[in-house]
């Protein structure tokens, strides 16, 4: 840690600082005015290269540049002038506005270019739009931004890694837990193959989000535009520029775009949370009984202040906290945001400030779980042993394979169930018991050689199967 980060109010702004540092260049305040300066930009150029202002100069190549480099090219200096300007604005839309005019101002001695048209461009800046027009698509670039270069890449590598230890452990026979208590056989690989997959397809609906926009003025009806200037197809020209930023267009609202795709968007991204906050409990508890084994290498951690045997299990931990913390944010933010009181309220202003922080604690808890799948590994011997401890599990393949032989013609097979039960429930069984009560059954005898050939780490089904 610096020193500062000991002042920070909150832990991704302090402790956790590096783990999330990527989020920062979309979902900072800076980012979200370098985003607001972009789009300011380019509707003054899709204005100019368009001819839609009669009147309007046209921008050459070398403006056009020098404009987009604003943003682009955006340092400490200029954060510090935008954050003086919206001091004596108090507002943080016209701020950049007033910011891009300073830049537009000083085009002549920068292009070397006295001639330039930028100076007198002032009244084209912002024209026709209302602060949820350039807040609205800024938004909708950093959040898809933040989910395609940060969010998913991390999510995607976290299947990577289960699905890596999936088809490592495919054949790794586990004793499975039904309501806490010992069941069916599977595979280790099997049950994390079933987490990769969960996770999987909630990244693939996520893939597959749409990202809103929309430019319509100050209650969605393009009220100003068409009176300063008749005779423009002012929905087709809007629908044109949104789609050009790599937006989905939003035909018709209020002041605001409504936000649903957002809600849709953090709906996904909580669902995801939630299945790795399973995977974080699941890999706890495999820990817990010893199933599998804390490499105390990649751990890299004292476990305890006053036990030193013990190896906490921490990654899981803290990503179980921050997934909840997530998810209670991403609750919020998709509940709150598509509501806005008749054409307008700014509930959503304050609102999406926390967008980041939302993705912010995600992103810590799938760098945690990594490093958490990464620090553990099957304790065989352990898994052997619970499975040979619990030979009644077999009582489940004995009666279904009494009940088709039946079927099947075979004479004394009734009461299946009931005759499993009487030897397994309460009972704690042995391989010895349990092969003296198959061959006292009276099956065929291929059936009886079958099941008394199996154990239970055998009787795993497809399982490996599946994982492949």
């Amino acid at each position: 840690m610096n020193f500062s980060d000991m002042y920070a109010l909150g832990p991704l702004d302090g402790r956790y600082r590096p783990e999330v540092a990527p989020l920062i260049d979309h979902l900072s305040e800076q980012a979200l005015n370098r985003a607001r300066a972009h789009v300011e930009v380019e509707w003054l150029i899709f204005l100019s290269t368009n001819m839609v202002l009669p009147g309007a100069p046209v921008l050459t190549d070398a403006e056009i540049a020098y404009l987009r480099a604003i943003p682009t090219n955006m340092d400490d200096a200029d954060i510090a002038r935008l954050a003086q300007i919206e001091a004596e604005t108090r507002h943080d839309v016209k701020a950049v506005e007033y910011f891009l005019k300073e830049k537009m101002n000083a085009a002549p001695a920068a292009l070397a270019e006295p001639a330039t048209n930028l100076p007198q461009m002032h009244e084209i800046v912002h024209i026709f739009a209302t602060s949820e027009d350039i807040n609205n698509l800024a938004y909708a670039l950093n959040i898809k931004a933040a989910l395609t270069d940060v969010w998913l890449p991390a999510a995607r590598a976290l299947v990577a890694d289960l699905s890596q230890m999936a088809r490592a452990n495919a054949e790794t026979p586990m004793l499975s837990h039904t309501h806490g208590q010992p069941a069916s056989p599977t595979t280790l690989g099997k049950e994390v193959a079933v987490l990769a997959h969960r996770l999987s397809r909630q990244i693939r609906r996520i893939e597959a989000a749409e990202f809103l926009g929309k430019f319509n003025g100050a209650t969605g009806t393009y009220g100003a535009h068409s009176v300063s200037v008749p005779g423009v197809d002012w929905p087709a020209l809007a629908r044109r520029f949104v789609e050009g930023l790599g937006l989905t267009f939003n035909p018709l609202t209020t002041q605001i775009e409504s936000h649903d795709w957002m809600s849709e968007l953090f709906a996904d991204v909580a669902r995801f949370n939630r299945i790795a906050h399973n995977l974080a409990t699941d890999f706890w508890t495999y820990i817990s009984l010893g199933y599998l084994a804390q490499n105390l290498a990649a751990q890299g951690s004292t476990g305890s202040s006053t036990m030193p045997h013990k190896v906490n299990p921490i990654r899981f931990e803290n990503a179980e906290a921050n997934l909840e913390i997530s998810c209670a944010l991403l609750d919020t933010l998709g509940a709150t945001l598509v509501t806005s009181r008749l054409q307008r309220d700014l509930t959503d202003s304050s609102t999406l400030r926390n967008v980041g922080v939302a993705f912010g604690h995600s992103l810590l808890a799938i760098t945690n779980l990594r490093r958490g799948v990464a620090g553990v590994e099957a304790n065989r011997a352990a898994l052997a042993a619970d499975l040979d401890a619990h030979w009644e599990v077999l009582g489940e393949p004995i009666q279904q394979a009494m009940r088709a032989a039946a079927i099947a013609g075979a004479t004394g097979m009734q009461d299946p169930y009931e005759r499993l039960k009487e030897l397994t429930r309460g009972h704690r069984v042995g391989a010895q018991e349990m092969r003296a009560f198959i061959g006292s059954l009276g099956l065929p005898d291929d059936v009886a050689t079958r099941l008394a050939n199996l154990t239970p780490g055998s009787y795993v089904g497809l399982a490996a199967e599946l994982v492949r």
